[in-house]
Formats: structure tokens, sequence, C-alpha cells
């Protein structure tokens, strides 16, 4: 079997960390079939990080409706100067179902000209 680093290391923060991440609106993420449940990686701490990241989207005009997921980007798709760790970075994504538009929390920057407008 390939080696794969454990899913306890994918949400390395605790979930007060999400209030410092980078958020970003995108139209639209239409293939939703790469997401992942949060519970996967954090186990029954899920709840703590769902509210935080539910707070911030409504925050940023969110509805409210759709599912909250983690969305995996590669390192491979940063520039080499950001020093992306290898295992990549796992975004946290939730696509609102009135309008299609996804909501996005990243750990860092996201380095896309789509996102030049983003805040913290």
């Amino acid at each position: 079997m390939a080696h794969a680093i454990p899913a306890s290391k994918v949400v390395h923060y605790a979930a007060e960390a999400l209030r410092s991440f980078f958020i970003y609106g995108f139209e639209w993420i239409d293939n939703l079939l790469f997401l992942q449940d949060p519970e996967v990686f954090v186990g029954a701490d899920a709840g703590k990080y769902l509210d935080i990241a539910k707070e911030r989207f409504l925050e940023f005009g969110w509805e409210g409706d759709g599912v909250i997921q983690l969305l995996w980007l590669p390192p491979f798709v940063f520039p080499v100067g950001l020093n992306v760790p290898p295992e990549g970075v796992a975004l946290w994504h939730v696509k609102q179902e009135e309008d299609g538009v996804s909501y996005l929390l990243s750990p860092i920057p996201l380095p896309f000209e789509e996102f030049s407008g983003a805040r913290q």
C-alpha cells in the first residue's frame, strides 16, 4: 500500500484557529465528489470546528444552507515560494444551495487571481 498521512494529521490546529483563517467566496465549485466530512479528521471535536466555520461563513454572507466539508489542495497547485508542506492544505468548504456559491476558509492566503480580494 502507498504511504498516506494519518487522518489525524490533516487538521493540525485547534478549532479556535478557524477564526483567523482567510475567507473566500467562489462561483462555482460543482465537483463535490472529493469533499470529506470533517468528523473523519477531528472526530468527536467536529462540532466545535463546524460551529466556528458556520459563524465565519455566515459573517461573510452565507445563508446557512449546504453541508460544511473539507476540500484538500495538493502542494503542487501552489507556487513553490509559499513553502506549502508536502501534506498540502485542507480548506473548509460549504456550497450554498440557493445560488451555488462556495465559501472557503483557508489557513493560508490562496495565491490564485480569483481570490485577490479575500479577507481574514
